[in-house]
């Protein structure tokens, strides 16, 4: 038996109520030393290996704000990726989303550069005023500007490109005989077929019924006949309702619509020589009938120059299905480990490729 004297100035109550308060102190402790150990954890996860610049490109009238990302322990000349963004109104780095691609090219050697859109950022103009041969003209500016530059390697000159970038990167490849390489990742090939593929996959994902699925085919048949004519934007206005899941386009969007729904890539992928391309395929993409997009680019590009990478976990934007279903999930997993917001090997493949790419055609890959 052990014996324990009292002490006589504490009573009982005294001490439970202090080793309460001990208790309440070493939670309030270790939930502090939890937040500190994860904010190191989401500071460690959105620190990049790369020293970023803010560069302004001239092209047009206005001036574009931009960013040339190069590799932070490597010394110039660095071949170059130009980036190409998707639709939308997307700044240089899209709101931090480029980063893990940026790092994935300069573990290759390679800088990054990327501009935001007119009227995005620090750019003046206004994105919604472009036609895809405007995007490509201003990506030759972009690429005219790189050229100037001693820390870049003209001789290694490649594009990176999403979604609507396919209108725009066979142009340019087409325009610059030496872009040394194209990274198509989920683009379309013609304007009107995407749509529709687009269109019928979200119904489906959406769970429209038959009837709501007809409908919104009607307003699509309805807004192509008035995109032939010509049609103004009242006249539109007038003509399509405001179903849901289906909302009226603004006027600038009406006119941005106007000048690019004839685009298509097939004339500008025939025209492509001597350039590596690597296809960047997801298996749950609702945008773009990927198969059709194959198809297209094995029957227009040459077997020998072209690679296709098939990912079947990833959406669209090469995100992580199982993460991009989820709105929790997606947020929570760009801020504490943004690399892993993308398919498996994606951003490996990146790197491997353009590692692979100018060695390849340096072996006599360019025709």
């Amino acid at each position: 038996m052990v014996w324990t004297r009292q002490r006589e100035d504490v009573p009982a109550g005294g001490r439970r109520r202090s080793r309460g308060k001990r208790v309440v102190l070493w939670f309030v402790v270790g939930v502090v030393l939890a937040a500190a150990g994860l904010v190191g954890v989401v500071i460690r996860q959105n620190t990049y290996d790369l020293r970023e610049e803010r560069v302004t490109v001239r092209h047009g009238g206005h001036s574009l704000d931009g960013v040339l990302a190069t590799p932070k322990d490597r010394r110039g000349p660095y071949g170059l990726v130009v980036f190409v963004h998707g639709d939308g109104a997307i700044d240089a780095t899209h709101d931090g989303f480029y980063r893990p691609l940026w790092e994935s090219f300069a573990a290759a050697g390679y800088a990054s550069l990327s501009l935001s859109k007119p009227g995005v950022g620090g750019s003046s103009g206004n994105w919604l005023d472009q036609s895809m041969d405007d995007r490509a003209d201003e990506t030759v500016a972009a690429i005219a500007w790189a050229h100037r530059r001693p820390d870049v390697d003209s001789r290694r000159i490649g594009l990176w490109g999403a979604s609507q970038a396919g209108w725009v990167l066979p142009k340019v490849a087409a325009r610059v005989p030496d872009v040394r390489f194209l990274i198509a990742v989920s683009p379309a090939v013609n304007w009107r077929q995407q749509g529709r593929y687009n269109l019928l996959a979200q119904m489906r994902e959406d769970g429209a019924s038959a009837r709501q699925t007809a409908a919104a085919l009607r307003r699509r048949d309805t807004t192509l006949r008035l995109l032939r004519r010509d049609a103004p934007f009242s006249a539109y206005r007038d003509a399509v309702d405001d179903a849901p899941g289906s909302p009226r386009m603004t006027a600038d969007r009406w006119r941005f619509v106007k000048k690019n729904h004839t685009a298509d890539a097939t004339a500008d992928l025939r025209a492509v020589r001597g350039t590596r391309v690597l296809l960047v395929l997801a298996g749950h993409d609702v945008n773009v009938d990927v198969a059709d997009t194959e198809a297209a680019y094995r029957k227009l590009l040459p077997a020998r120059l072209l690679r296709v990478e098939h990912y079947p976990d990833a959406t669209h934007s090469l995100v992580r299905h199982d993460v991009e279903k989820s709105e929790l999930k997606l947020t929570l997993t760009a801020v504490v480990a943004p690399r892993a917001l993308f398919a498996s090997q994606f951003l490996a493949g990146q790197r491997q490729f353009v590692e692979q790419a100018v060695a390849r055609t340096d072996q006599g890959g360019r025709t």
